[in-house]
């Protein structure tokens, strides 16, 4: 005998956006773009800041470029298919691009949290303890905080995303 249970098989979702009024489709295109561009040209403004000017290779600005970083690439990960949904009115995701676009998603997210503790701790140690900020905190424990976030934050995603989308 068979157990009883949903045994149906999802292929594909649905975005819904915020409208499906045709004459918004087009303004809420020029907004999403608009707000869009922003937000890479801004990060990736401070990204090249930091790197052009040598004042700024601290580790605060170390952990702001990474930042930066976690911010254009988290935006990046959903817009995109959001502004085509606009333009096209493809508002389907296979199955499959929705569990790669979630782990992206939910990975840049949680390294964008744990880079914010890091910077945290990084903050504490040079405000609480300044005259052994430069032994505690050196190049190599910022490397470390760093890297960390990234692991942890895939890490991370990889346990989450396997739970949602497996039985």
């Amino acid at each position: 005998m068979y157990p009883m249970g949903n045994h149906t098989e999802v292929t594909e979702f649905i975005l819904v956006g915020p409208t499906n009024v045709p004459e918004l489709q087009i303004p809420l295109f020029i907004l999403f773009t608009v707000i869009y561009l922003f937000t890479l040209v801004g990060n990736l403004g401070i990204i090249g800041l930091i790197l052009l000017d040598s004042r700024l290779h601290t580790p605060m600005y170390l952990f702001l470029s990474n930042l930066s970083l976690m911010g254009f690439v988290n935006s990046s990960a959903v817009t995109p298919k959001v502004m085509n949904g606009f333009l096209v009115r493809d508002n389907v995701i296979s199955y499959n691009a929705r569990a790669i676009q979630m782990f992206f998603f939910v990975g840049f997210a949680t390294v964008e949290n744990f880079l914010l503790a890091s910077m945290a701790y990084d903050r504490y140690e040079a405000v609480c303890r300044p005259l052994h900020y430069t032994t505690t905190m050196t190049t190599s424990v910022h490397r470390c905080l760093i890297i960390g976030s990234y692991v942890c934050g895939f890490l991370n995603a990889c346990i989450q995303v396997r739970d949602i989308f497996t039985d």
